[in-house]
């Protein structure tokens, strides 16, 4: 009896972290077509002239403020900036 009380809870436990992981994910995309990659851009523009062209104290600087970026996406931006 109490291995399906451990079942049941797993399962709901697992259910609850896929929506959440959803919902995130869903949130994210909003937020970057709210404020678009012009304004990404911006920012890190600003932040290769602070750090003097270094690429990793930037990428850094923007994933900090923009947390919804992957890096992948902050590296595909630092190429735009080339």
């Amino acid at each position: 009896m109490s291995a399906l009380i451990i079942w049941i809870m797993g399962a709901g436990l697992l259910l609850i972290n896929i929506i959440l992981r959803t919902r995130i994910l869903r949130l994210e995309a909003s937020l970057k077509a709210l404020r678009g990659s012009q304004e990404y851009l911006t920012y890190l523009h600003q932040q290769v002239q602070a750090t003097q062209d270094n690429k990793v104290t930037a990428i850094k600087a923007l994933r900090k403020k923009y947390p919804e970026l992957s890096l992948i996406e902050a590296n595909k931006l630092w190429q735009q900036i080339q």
